[in-house]
């Protein structure tokens, strides 16, 4: 199987093709994500977990690609059935946990990105029903939630298994959207 880790940064993935632009990282692939079916095509899956969310709905001049235009360039890379795995910062998630606790400083990192370096910025943020109609739109299908226990990379601590409190994976709250979509 033909399976991408997009946007890889820190997290390597055993068995996957880790690919991030940034060399600093040490990816297996140095590449653009937003153009990755340059690189790749009939993949069986992509993971891109916390990366979408770094594209803006309209193109500017500090980024010119869309997070709807990186969709259609993901989906063109897959086989047909193949499935897209993504997980991005959960606005209900995000929204609830702020009204439970009025703690909006552990919320910065999923609402804006950390700004560590160049692409760490968020443009955008989804429901699961809105994720869902975008993938819809992009020509998906059987898009549902995924549970990051049931994956094979369940121990690889990424972003999907981002909780509030931090790291309380018994007691906290999810704040990451996990859907897949097959092609």
């Amino acid at each position: 199987m033909l399976k991408l880790n997009l946007g890889c940064g820190n997290r390597k993935l055993v068995s996957f093709i880790n690919v991030d632009a940034r060399k600093e990282v040490d990816p297996d692939v140095i590449a653009d994500v937003t153009a990755i079916h340059e690189e790749f095509q009939d993949v069986d899956l992509i993971y891109a977990c916390h990366v979408l969310e770094h594209f803006p709905l309209k193109p500017s001049s500090f980024q010119p690609v869309t997070w709807k235009e990186v969709l259609g360039n993901w989906y063109s890379t897959l086989k047909e059935g193949g499935v897209l795995r993504l997980a991005v910062p959960d606005i209900e998630a995000v929204l609830e946990y702020y009204s439970e606790t009025k703690d909006i400083t552990s919320l910065y990192a999923l609402l804006y990105g950390g700004q560590k370096y160049d692409f760490d910025f968020h443009y955008h943020c989804w429901s699961f029903e809105t994720l869902k109609k975008d993938l819809l739109e992009a020509g998906f299908k059987k898009v549902k939630r995924y549970d990051w226990r049931c994956t094979e990379h369940f121990f690889v601590d990424d972003y999907s298994q981002a909780y509030l409190p931090h790291m309380d994976k018994v007691n906290g709250k999810l704040m990451s959207l996990n859907v897949e979509a097959i092609k």
